[in-house]
């Protein structure tokens, strides 16, 4: 393995989503979060994988399930969970809540509430980095879902013509909210859908965060070295309903337990220690580690600034509403 401390940094990563996640669903059942809340947990090998591949000065732009993308990238946990808080500390300044964490340090560009909204925003950012003959990869995730929309198409028929240096990921987990894919969608194979755009589309098992690492690694290097856009269908599943207000009517338990039996972290740390990789108290301290810092996050979110009410008004330019 080139990077020996590769498995252990990936294995605290999809744990440090995980317990972060289920920090925020006990925190919103007692009201210290409000609004909407969409949950990641089930899908971090994805985030994990592919932001563990990128370079400093690379641009990620997410959906509104995008915690696990901002903590990987390096956004601090507590400044993620103050904006939840809606407070004054968070990335954008309590004013956006759980779907639009924005972080211009780490070129996180979202966040965004809109179903297929980041795609043409990552397209965007690709296409000044090509004109500025900037080395940098922008890499935008999605649902399935968002394939439907025109944006989708719009986004990839764009890249693919003027040769940017995007990665499309698209995480699909088989649910666009409570809609199966095979009811949206007569291919449902879609990568099918980015070779029709003449783009590398590769499927690849999203609750394995070494395959997405590797698909991720092979696609960025070959997008860094001019070769286009790359698309990768990461085929994962959400264990959690589409948001903290989803009754989950729409899939059977059976089916979600049996999902779970493919847990990214649980099979990443059983084949770690299998390889002596990893050891049983090795995974404790991490879990101890984690812990720590998602104690800390929590202390920092209570600890925050509601803003001020004089400062409502900030950031918004017409003076008919100002007064």
């Amino acid at each position: 393995m080139k990077d020996p401390d590769q498995p252990r940094r990936l294995l605290k990563q999809m744990v440090m989503i995980r317990r972060f996640e289920e920090k925020c669903a006990e925190l919103y059942q007692v009201e210290k979060i409000r609004g909407f809340l969409h949950l990641y947990i089930g899908e971090e090998a994805v985030a994990t994988g592919v932001i563990d591949t990128l370079e400093a000065g690379d641009a990620v732009v997410a959906t509104y399930r995008e915690h696990g993308h901002a903590l990987a990238l390096g956004v601090e946990p507590g400044r993620i969970l103050a904006e939840m808080y809606g407070k004054a500390e968070g990335v954008s300044m309590g004013r956006g809540g759980s779907m639009h964490l924005f972080d211009a340090d780490t070129r996180l560009f979202g966040g965004n509430a809109i179903v297929g909204g980041g795609l043409p925003v990552a397209v965007g950012l690709a296409l000044a980095d090509k004109l500025k003959g900037n080395d940098r990869v922008t890499a935008v995730f999605f649902g399935e879902g968002a394939v439907a929309e025109g944006e989708f198409h719009e986004s990839m028929n764009l890249a693919a013509l003027w040769r940017l240096p995007v990665l499309f990921c698209c995480e699909n987990n088989l649910y666009a909210m409570g809609t199966a894919l095979n009811r949206a969608q007569t291919q449902m194979r879609i990568t099918l859908k980015a070779s029709a755009y003449e783009m590398p589309a590769w499927e690849v098992d999203g609750m394995d965060v070494l395959a997405v690492s590797q698909a991720a690694t092979r696609a960025v290097e070959s997008i860094r070295g001019g070769a286009g856009p790359h698309f990768l269908e990461l085929r994962t599943y959400r264990f959690r309903a589409h948001s903290m207000f989803d009754p989950e009517l729409y899939r059977d338990k059976d089916e979600v337990n049996k999902w779970k039996l493919r847990d990214p972290i649980e099979t990443f740390r059983t084949m770690l220690e299998a390889d002596a990789i990893v050891t049983s108290d090795e995974f404790a301290a991490i879990e101890a580690e984690v812990a720590v810092e998602i104690d800390a996050a929590v202390a920092f979110a209570e600890a925050g600034t509601l803003e001020p009410i004089h400062d409502l008004t900030r950031f918004v330019h017409s003076e008919e509403v100002a007064r």
